[in-house]
């Protein structure tokens, strides 16, 4: 499967905001626009848009957070439209390996709600493990590496 990040411009930023995730997910991620916005509060947040073979199926921020100065995962979603196709899972694989690359750092974050189990199994395959914190009422996880 082929995913793409691409940059989120005035060709995509009304497509981005409009995706959505289904109805019993929306208490787990801040919707696009509340993240884009934060984003512009926050300059470090790195905004991608998902795509497989040119359709636009989700959405990923990430930075190296101002606190910790550590790679922070703060959203994933794929559109109600697109999960199940295994889209989700291969973003974060793409996303991982990018982070990666930067050598200065070894450990990526990301926090989830409790009661997010797709999440919780996605992030384990994944690597990710508890890190025994919870930050505003969320599980966080780290990956080593």
């Amino acid at each position: 499967m082929m995913i793409q990040f691409k940059e989120i411009d005035r060709k995509n930023f009304w497509d981005v905001i409009d995706l959505k995730v289904a109805e019993k997910q929306k208490n787990f991620v801040a919707s696009n626009l509340f993240s884009l916005a934060q984003a512009k509060a926050y300059p470090e947040c790195v905004c991608q848009a998902i795509y497989v073979e040119e359709v636009l199926v989700g959405f990923v921020m990430y930075c190296i957070d101002e606190d910790d100065q550590e790679y922070w995962i703060y959203r994933l979603m794929i559109d109600e439209k697109f999960q199940g196709k295994g889209y989700g899972k291969a973003a974060m694989e793409k996303l991982i390996v990018h982070i990666k690359k930067d050598v200065n750092h070894h450990v990526i974050y990301l926090s989830f709600e409790p009661k997010n189990h797709l999440a919780k199994r996605l992030y384990e395959k994944l690597g990710f493990k508890p890190d025994g914190r919870v930050i505003d009422g969320e599980i966080v996880y780290q990956l080593t590496y």
